[in-house]
C-alpha cells in the first residue's frame, strides 16, 4: 500500500476467516478506501505499516488473541458482539460486505463493546469450558445408566450418590433381570463415570488454585454463596468488569431481569430475558439457592430483612432469581471497585425526647 494511502485510512473492518482475512478501509469522512483479502500471516506485518487507527472486529474465535497484537502496534481495537454488527449489513452477504458492516458499527457512538481478554482469562475460560463438558457427559452417563435400570424394572433412589451407593449390588446380585449383553455395558458406562469424575476433580483442583492466587477472585470469594468456581468464571468472562457502567448492566447482561415489552403507557414484564453468560447464569442462581439454604447466614450477610420482605410476595423461584440478580449486582461492585465485600449493618434510629 502507498504512502498516501495509509495516512487516508481512519478506520478498518476486519472479517476474520481461518486462513483469510476481508479488509475494509474507510477514510473520515466514510469513504472505502481499502478493500483486500489478507492471509492471516499479511494481517500483522501489513497493519504495523499503518499509522493508528480505530479497527473494529466481531468477537469471534481468534478475535481477542488479535485484538491483543494489535493494541500492542498502536491501534485501537475493538470486539463487538456479531448480532450487534448484523443491522449495518447492506445487500447479499458476503465477506467483503461483513467487513463494511464491521468498520460502519465501531462507529457508533452507543455501540456496546466487548472487552478484549488476556491469555490468563482465555485460559481460564477454557478449563471452566471444559470442566462444564466433562460434567454434561457425567450427567448423561449417569442418566443412561438409571434409563437401562429402569428398563430392567429396577429402581434407584434420586441423586448420584445414592446409585454409586447401590449400583456395585445390583450388578451382583440382579442377574434375573440383567442380561449377561447388559451386564457389561453398564459396568462400561459405570467405568466412564468414574474417569469423569477423576476428571472433574482435576480441573476443579485446578481452577481453585488459580482462584485462591488471584486477588480479584479473592475478593469475589467474600461475597455470599460465591466460591472458587464462581469467582474464577466471573474474571474469566468480565475481567474487572470495567466494560459495564454500573452493577444493573451486569446483571442485566447475564439475562437475571425480567424481559421487558413496553408500548405507549405500557409497561409489561415477562420471564428473566435469558441473555448472555449462560453458564455464568447457572453458577449465581446456585449460589443464590446455597444461600437460600443457609438460613443462619442471611443475619451475617446483611441480608436477613430483604429475604424476608421478598418472601412474602415472591415464589420460592422467582426469589433465588432475584437474589441472585442480587449477588451478581454485589459481586460485580466488589470486582470493580476493589474492595471485598463486607456487610454494614444500619443502626436503628430511635427516638429521645426534646
Amino acid at each position: 500500500m502507498s504512502q498516501k494511502l495509509n495516512a487516508a485510512i481512519a478506520v478498518i473492518g476486519i472479517d476474520i476467516g481461518k486462513n483469510s482475512f476481508h479488509i475494509v478501509g474507510q477514510d473520515h469522512r466514510g469513504a472505502i478506501v481499502l478493500r483486500q483479502k489478507w492471509s492471516r500471516g499479511q494481517v500483522e506485518t501489513r497493519l504495523a505499516n499503518l499509522p493508528p487507527c480505530l479497527i473494529g472486529m466481531e468477537a469471534c474465535v481468534g478475535a481477542h488473541h488479535l485484538s491483543r497484537k494489535l493494541q500492542v502496534l498502536g491501534h485501537d481495537a475493538r470486539l463487538m458482539p456479531a448480532k450487534y454488527v448484523r443491522p449495518y449489513s447492506k445487500g447479499q452477504k458476503n465477506d467483503f460486505r461483513d467487513a463494511e458492516a464491521i468498520a460502519e458499527a465501531v462507529q457508533r457512538p452507543t455501540m456496546k463493546f466487548v472487552a478484549t481478554k488476556t491469555a490468563d482469562q482465555l485460559d481460564l475460560q477454557a478449563l471452566h469450558r471444559v470442566r462444564d463438558r466433562l460434567v454434561g457427559q457425567r450427567t448423561g452417563a449417569i442418566n443412561q445408566i438409571r434409563a437401562f435400570l429402569l428398563e430392567r424394572g429396577i429402581a434407584v433412589r434420586q441423586g448420584p450418590h445414592s446409585l454409586r451407593f447401590e449400583l456395585p449390588g445390583i450388578l451382583a446380585t440382579r442377574t434375573d433381570v440383567l442380561s449377561p449383553r447388559m451386564l457389561p455395558i453398564i459396568e462400561g458406562l459405570a467405568e466412564d463415570w468414574r474417569r469423569l469424575d477423576e476428571r472433574i476433580e482435576g480441573l476443579s483442583g485446578e481452577i481453585e488454585t488459580l482462584a485462591r492466587q488471584d486477588r480479584a477472585c479473592q475478593r469475589l470469594m467474600t461475597v455470599p454463596g460465591i466460591g472458587p468456581i464462581i469467582s474464577s468464571a466471573m474474571v474469566a468472562a468480565i475481567g474487572t468488569g470495567d466494560v459495564f457502567s454500573k452493577g444493573r448492566d451486569f446483571g442485566a447482561w447475564l439475562g437475571l431481569v425480567p424481559k421487558q415489552i413496553s408500548t405507549g403507557d405500557r409497561t409489561i414484564l415477562g420471564s428473566i430475558s435469558r441473555r448472555g453468560n449462560r453458564y455464568l447464569r447457572a453458577l449465581f442462581v446456585q449460589a443464590a439457592w446455597v444461600v437460600l439454604v443457609k438460613v443462619k447466614c442471611w443475619e451475617r450477610y446483611g441480608l436477613n430483612s430483604w429475604i424476608e420482605a421478598a418472601k412474602k410476595r415472591l415464589h420460592h423461584n422467582v426469589l433465588a432469581i432475584a437474589l441472585a440478580n442480587k449477588l451478581a449486582r454485589i459481586a460485580w461492585a466488589v470486582l470493580n471497585k476493589g474492595r471485598a465485600f463486607a456487610c454494614v449493618k444500619m443502626e436503628e434510629t430511635v427516638s429521645r425526647p426534646a
